[in-house]
């Protein structure tokens, strides 16, 4: 789900001024119109890890709870968005020719140090500036990367002391959401994204936090773990009524993996097409409708950057699976204000907990993504 669904909404590109898509000789008048996603996909793997051009809004996202030896812990975020411009500019032949711009969020959370740190990046293609490929996963924006090599991803990323190097095997094979990969987000024709994700992902690779004595290096370090991977493209995901979610992404001891997303309505209500995803330790996955599903807000925290204080702890509950969990934020502050890049302030952060799976105790860790808490997305969508 994430914040890629904020880019759908295309608002920050439109004003962007280094974009600079106001060139009369590249702009149609009268644009084809985005494909929506819509109906059954028959999809084709390794081709569709690579971009989807004809829609709209395009992400791959990436986050992670790793060790080193030592038991020090780290969580980390890598997202890159391909958000649609003109989907047919009259000047092909120019390297300059804004058709899709690309953000890109990077942030890491030292969870020993208690301390967050992100940046942020975006550019239109331009000469090799940055781009996504159509037949295989490679995505870039300037010297921030990911790309698949047959069974393998590889991430770099690296900002002020702040590098990241991972190598991610899955584990599983990939879970596609909803209805065959087809994920409603509303009521409205077009109001879904085609989502699948790699649930687990064996990590291994370095991490660095901040520099070293030496300037100019950064002091890294061996890490392992296990990571999360989001693929969505569409382009008319939500709908003017929505002011925003709060999304998970677990993994529990047990070997069983749980994605929850839940659209916040203007009146307070959720949207009925709010859903998850279970997917048990062999792999095999089951769609979860909002009424398999229980969040119960324990506890909030306050930013000072935040009009309404954000949920921090959660009791999840999945009944028909024997799922009860208390998770709670690695660290308070991992929120991100993307003035920059998305211009939209969310909270994107490392959690915890413990409970139970199918009535045996268990840990669980992940990643919550939670938007319209600084500000309502109703107006951008």
């Amino acid at each position: 789900m994430n914040i890629k669904i904020l880019l759908l909404a295309g608002l920050v590109f439109a004003v962007t001024a280094p974009v600079n898509v106001a060139a009369a000789d590249t702009i149609p008048s009268a644009p084809p119109a985005w494909r929506q996603a819509s109906g059954k996909r028959v999809w084709n793997f390794p081709r569709d890890h690579g971009a989807h051009p004809d829609y709209r809004t395009e992400w791959w996202y990436f986050t992670g709870n790793l060790r080193t030896s030592q038991n020090h812990r780290y969580g980390y975020q890598l997202t890159f968005f391909r958000q649609g411009i003109q989907p047919s500019p009259r000047n092909r032949e120019s390297a300059w020719t804004v058709r899709d711009v690309y953000p890109a969020h990077f942030a890491v959370t030292d969870i020993g140090q208690r301390q967050f740190r992100f940046a942020e990046q975006i550019s239109r293609a331009g000469p090799g500036l940055a781009g996504s490929e159509t037949g295989r996963m490679k995505v870039w924006c300037l010297q921030w990367s990911a790309r698949m090599e047959q069974e393998k991803i590889f991430l770099q990323a690296g900002h002020e002391g702040m590098q990241l190097n991972l190598a991610l095997t899955a584990r599983k094979p990939l879970v596609l959401h909803g209805q065959h990969g087809l994920s409603s987000k509303g009521p409205l024709a077009g109001n879904a994204t085609y989502y699948y994700s790699f649930t687990d992902l064996a990590t291994q690779g370095t991490i660095a936090t901040q520099q070293s004595a030496v300037k100019g290096s950064a002091t890294t370090v061996p890490v392992t773990g296990t990571s999360w991977f989001d693929h969505e493209f569409g382009s008319n995901q939500l709908s003017r009524n929505h002011v925003g979610w709060d999304w998970f992404s677990i993994h529990l001891t047990d070997g069983r993996d749980l994605m929850l997303y839940l659209l916040r309505k203007r009146d307070g209500s959720i949207e009925g097409a709010s859903s998850g995803t279970l997917v048990e330790k062999s792999g095999r996955s089951r769609h979860l409708e909002l009424a398999d599903i229980g969040v119960e807000i324990l506890d909030r925290w306050q930013s000072l950057k935040s009009s309404d204080p954000y949920p921090a702890r959660w009791r999840l509950t999945v009944p028909t699976a024997g799922i009860d969990l208390t998770m709670g934020t690695s660290i308070a502050d991992q929120e991100l204000k993307t003035s920059g890049s998305t211009g939209i302030i969310y909270y994107e952060g490392s959690i915890d907990g413990q409970g139970k799976s199918a009535g045996q105790p268990v840990s669980a860790t992940g990643y919550v993504e939670l938007t319209g808490y600084a500000g309502s997305l109703g107006g951008i969508i």
